[in-house]
């Protein structure tokens, strides 16, 4: 075991961005927070996420099914079945990314995860996420669900409680996550913070003069490929 034991906690995101990967990848245990209530209203990065569609970031969006009454949290969310969205996607991401570099061998790995059946949001993207970590090279042992993990209270003691939950001693935060977590919640429940400060990789981009950041590690895999997106991870986690 570690001398120091780092947890990082997040929602199971759709095709998250290369940040979430590096979060993965720099920790001990990854938790998906997937029992934390999903918003009602607005957009969520658990059913979208951006990529360069017409040269520009645009957002790509999987329809969710919101005639309920009251809150839910992510492991109880449906993707709409009615629609062939994931059909769509596919064409949209085949449309405007066909001649990239790598384009055959992202599509091998992200065609049957984008086309996979499963209706529940949480399942289905704690899937893909695996897959993709996998197939990083990334240690997906690592990878647990909240709720399957016994934690209690709200925002900052939470987040203590489900790091002492892995008998982690160190939490890991994203950027600007100092924003709102008051370390002195941390400090007396024993649980160290730690900063993720990641710097979003620059790479060359097929038809872009200036690098776009914050797509979906989609994009980074069309013009890297897997072997080399994979091997800058293992570097930033050393």
């Amino acid at each position: 075991m570690p001398e120091s034991l780092v947890v990082a906690i997040h929602q199971p995101n759709f095709f998250p961005w290369m940040g979430y990967f590096d979060k993965i990848a720099r920790s001990d245990a990854f938790i998906f927070f997937d029992d934390v209530q999903f918003p009602k209203k607005g957009g969520s990065w658990s059913n979208r996420v951006k990529l360069l569609v017409g040269e520009e970031a645009k957002w790509v969006t999987a329809p969710i099914t919101r005639d309920y009454h009251g809150t839910r949290e992510i492991l109880e969310m449906s993707f709409i079945s009615k629609t062939p969205w994931r059909e769509k996607l596919l064409k949209t991401i085949d449309h405007n990314y066909q001649r990239h570099p790598y384009y055959s061998e992202t599509m091998e790995l992200v065609s049957p995860l984008l086309l996979n059946p499963e209706p529940n949001i949480a399942e289905y993207n704690i899937h893909a996420i695996t897959t993709i970590t996998l197939r990083l090279g990334l240690d997906a042992t690592k990878l647990k669900r909240s709720s399957e993990l016994a934690h209690r209270g709200n925002s900052n003691e939470l987040l203590c409680s489900l790091t002492r939950a892995l008998d982690g001693d160190t939490y890991m935060c994203g950027g600007g996550a100092d924003g709102y977590q008051d370390e002195t919640v941390f400090c007396e429940q024993g649980v160290t913070l730690q900063f993720q400060n990641y710097s979003p990789s620059v790479y060359p981009q097929l038809r872009q003069e200036n690098f776009i950041a914050g797509l979906s590690i989609i994009d980074a895999a069309m013009n890297l490929g897997w072997s080399a997106l994979g091997q800058s991870f293992h570097s930033s986690s050393c």
